[in-house]
């Protein structure tokens, strides 16, 4: 009934032409900006093997493969909205990455109205069989919680829109969901703005736990419920004064609990703890050096220079 549709590249490149080919100046891109050659030939764990480029952008950690699939989601303008590793035999999200900068972050519509028809729809990226004939949440107990919020897609009606579908769900408890999981969603909305021609970007990794034993339960019809959810964030950005681009990389990890706490520092990992506790090796196309340095901070250098209350 869904089909997934795929883009191959139909030219001939050599992995080091394409990555230097998608190093371009827009705001949405995936580029490096470092300025050589070097630094993208020494990147081992990259995703530029993979003939999908979108996953050749920084907000994608290293693909699991397997019973696993990419789906991203495109605009009308081409642009991407965000990507979901999607497992086909667990049917649940293992996450959502997507970015954040000046453009996509203004606010030209409003979230879908609640009492929408078809609220939260199938992806139409889906195979058949990849998920439930009916929605589950419906009666479970749990939220539609979303990895891509809402409040981060209200550019246009589209790019809202798409963050219903069901892919991008993990089931959640209400308290947790507009609780502390909220609280650092808005927390991150904050470090982009709309205004001012910024170049900054801010690419996000958001799921629940689905892999290792001990953190996911099954309730009806093995339907996935997290035990953890996490977040990666990284951010590229430039100060005033300096050339450079720099980068910056925060985790978080919550137990799935009703939590109405509005502190977020204790629940504020390194990038290297994040990936021990999940198996996900986040922003894995970044130059190795870059990668090894942000992943690497302490918890009170992450919280000094991301502001964490």
């Amino acid at each position: 009934m869904y089909k997934i549709t795929r883009k191959r590249n139909v030219w001939v490149v050599t992995l080091l032409s394409l990555a230097l080919f998608t190093a371009c100046s827009k705001d949405d891109d995936s580029s490096t900006n470092t300025g050589g050659t070097e630094d993208i030939t020494n990147n081992i764990n990259s995703n530029l093997k993979d003939l999908r480029s979108a996953t050749h952008r920084l907000e994608f950690p290293k693909l699991k493969g397997g019973h696993s699939t990419v789906l991203t989601h495109k605009l009308r303008t081409g642009e991407v909205n965000y990507s979901v590793e999607w497992d086909i035999e667990k049917m649940s999200n293992r996450w959502t990455c997507y970015q954040i900068y000046a453009s996509n972050a203004q606010q030209n519509a409003e979230r879908k109205p609640q009492n929408s028809p078809n609220l939260y729809p199938m992806d139409p990226l889906w195979t058949a069989n990849a998920f439930f004939s009916d929605d589950p949440y419906y009666g479970s107990g749990y939220d539609h919680g979303h990895l891509c919020p809402s409040q981060d897609r209200v550019n246009s009606r589209e790019s809202n829109d798409q963050t219903f579908f069901l892919s991008n769900m993990q089931p959640q408890v209400h308290g947790f969901n507009a609780g502390i999981w909220e609280v650092m969603e808005r927390k991150m909305r904050t470090y982009i703005t709309a205004t001012g021609g910024s170049k900054d970007t801010l690419f996000i990794c958001r799921g629940g736990t689905i892999d290792n034993q001990g953190q996911f339960t099954y309730i009806r019809n093995k339907f996935i419920v997290p035990t953890y959810f996490f977040s990666a964030a990284l951010m590229k950005y430039k100060v005033k004064g300096q050339g450079e681009w720099q980068y910056k990389a925060i985790g978080f990890w919550f137990k799935h609990e009703n939590n109405s706490g509005t502190s977020l520092k204790p629940y504020v990992v390194s990038i290297r703890e994040l990936e021990e506790k999940t198996g996900i090796d986040f922003f894995c196309n970044l130059p190795d050096n870059i990668e090894r340095n942000v992943e690497a901070k302490s918890h009170d250098q992450m919280t000094l220079i991301w502001n964490i209350k």
